[in-house]
């Protein structure tokens, strides 16, 4: 069985055992999914790809994409230099694509799908590291970013920004977050195209005032040459490439697709809807970067904008922000689930919150706790790049072709058991790749490999490709394989 109690659904019902079709209510706006990592039967499959283009196109039309694209510049590259760091960087959404065509084809979300990789138990550790824990550090970045421009916000209107208000202010951007990722995936659907449009009218507005300052021939006034360069293109693309590794769950969000769905628009239109705002939005603050100070990038980007408009850029941050992280905290909800605990997704989301809000409030009013999880995160790319990679080619290997059913089973009879519940061909690839990564990692620590290549940061190359082809390797030679 799987590990989700199912929440209710109106009249009292829920999903448990049924294969009731979608007006039910299952999965409709503004009811409570009632979903987790179950199977979703055939009979409640609905929607269209191109739906999947604004929730992604929400999700990156951010604060963050500004700072890291204003950060480029900061590190001592052209403006044309960090374009093109930023193209290449982004250019990891194609992976976030192939991920999500696993939806469709199985009907359950990431967090169950990798089963398949690592096997039941294997699994469960996978998804306490590299799903919920990873995923509520994030939740805590944004939502620390969000309530900083809402402190400006709150102090515009003439309401000093003491702590009992800075208290409220998170609670309450928390409390709307997740009031989202409780009502679950219909909602998002729902409300991320107004969103999406919303927030793409505020940063073309903020895009013209940015535009009109840029230098285009913007270079540092002594250039990088040589192998620091290199070093500082590689580091660049790295943390670009952060965001889209990020998402090792987008099948969390394509599994209601009829599973007849074609499988090139669901990788295109997740692709695009991260790719294009991504570019964007990160450009945006590269070019900002040419004129102003992005070391403080709300008050530089403020410096340059109409007095009138600064609340809406202050709200539009905000906004930006909740999108992203209701998709955070829905994973997280179903990452937990998956880890185990059999408790409702909903439950689970509000714990993920909880979790992500005293995290965030720590770091806000006692200390600098914030900046240290921000520099841990920089190393996530040694787990998340190998992590991606597996998954990618575990979809390819198998055709994308995946059980949904049988990889809901965690007895000792699943075929996704293997060896004590452990798949030695995921474990031993995935252990590889992140080892091979950290040699060569150059964030808070230096690895030996980076050491001798002077600092260049291999990390997510080398570990995606050792992972891959380990994993490739182990599974044709038929380590602890069953086929399915």
């Amino acid at each position: 069985m799987a590990s989700t109690i199912p929440d209710p659904l109106p009249g009292g019902h829920t999903t448990l055992g049924t294969t009731a079709p979608a007006a039910t209510g299952a999965d409709h706006a503004g009811h409570i999914e009632a979903h987790g990592i179950d199977h979703i039967p055939d009979g409640e499959r609905h929607g269209h790809p191109r739906e999947l283009f604004s929730v992604w196109a929400a999700a990156n039309v951010n604060y963050l994409s500004l700072v890291i694209g204003g950060a480029l510049v900061l590190m001592g590259l052209s403006l044309w230099q960090a374009l093109a760091v930023i193209v290449v960087g982004n250019l990891f959404w194609v992976f976030t694509g192939v991920l999500a065509i696993s939806g469709p084809a199985s009907g359950t979300p990431s967090e169950v799908i990798t089963r398949a990789l690592y096997g039941v138990i294997g699994n469960r550790v996978n998804n306490a590291v590299t799903g919920w824990m990873i995923s509520v550090c994030y939740f805590a970045l944004n939502l620390s970013a969000a309530a900083t421009a809402a402190f400006a916000l709150v102090e515009k209107v003439g309401i000093p920004a003491n702590t009992g208000v800075q208290v409220a202010v998170v609670v309450v951007i928390a409390a709307l977050t997740l009031t989202i990722s409780v009502y679950g995936h219909a909602t998002i659907l729902r409300l991320y195209l107004p969103i999406t449009l919303l927030l793409t009218a505020v940063f073309a507005f903020v895009a013209v005032a940015v535009l009109g300052h840029t230098d285009f021939s913007y270079a540092p006034a002594e250039p990088l040459t040589g192998s620091e360069l290199w070093v500082t293109l590689i580091s660049g693309v790295t943390l670009i490439a952060a965001g889209p590794l990020s998402y090792t769950t987008s099948a969390d969000f394509s599994r209601y697709l009829p599973r007849t769905t074609s499988a090139k628009a669901v990788a295109g239109w997740t692709a695009l809807g991260g790719f294009l705002p991504s570019v964007a939005v990160c450009s945006l603050g590269a070019f900002a970067a040419t004129s102003v100070d992005m070391t403080d990038p709300q008050t530089a980007l403020e410096g340059l904008l109409p007095g009138w408009f600064t609340p809406a850029f202050l709200l539009a941050l905000v906004l930006g922000t909740i999108a992203i992280n209701a998709m955070t905290a829905y994973s997280a909800g179903l990452a937990l689930q998956a880890v185990g605990l059999r408790i409702r997704r909903s439950v689970s989301v509000l714990f993920d919150g909880t979790a992500a809000v005293s995290l965030t409030l720590y770091a806000l009013l006692v200390s600098n706790f914030l900046d240290t999880v921000s520099d841990v995160l920089q190393l996530t790319v040694v787990l998340l790049g190998p992590a991606m990679a597996l998954y990618a080619t575990d979809i390819v290997l198998r055709r994308n072709r995946y059980d949904g059913l049988a990889l809901t089973d965690e007895s000792p009879d699943s075929p996704f058991w293997y060896t004590g519940g452990v798949h030695r061909a995921g474990a031993l690839a995935f252990g590889a790749g992140v080892t091979s990564a950290a040699l060569c990692v150059n964030t808070l620590y230096t690895g030996p490999v980076a050491h001798a290549l002077g600092g260049a940061d291999l990390a997510l190359p080398v570990g995606m490709v050792v992972a891959s082809a380990l994993y490739a390797g182990l599974m044709r030679g038929g380590l602890g394989v069953r086929e399915v």
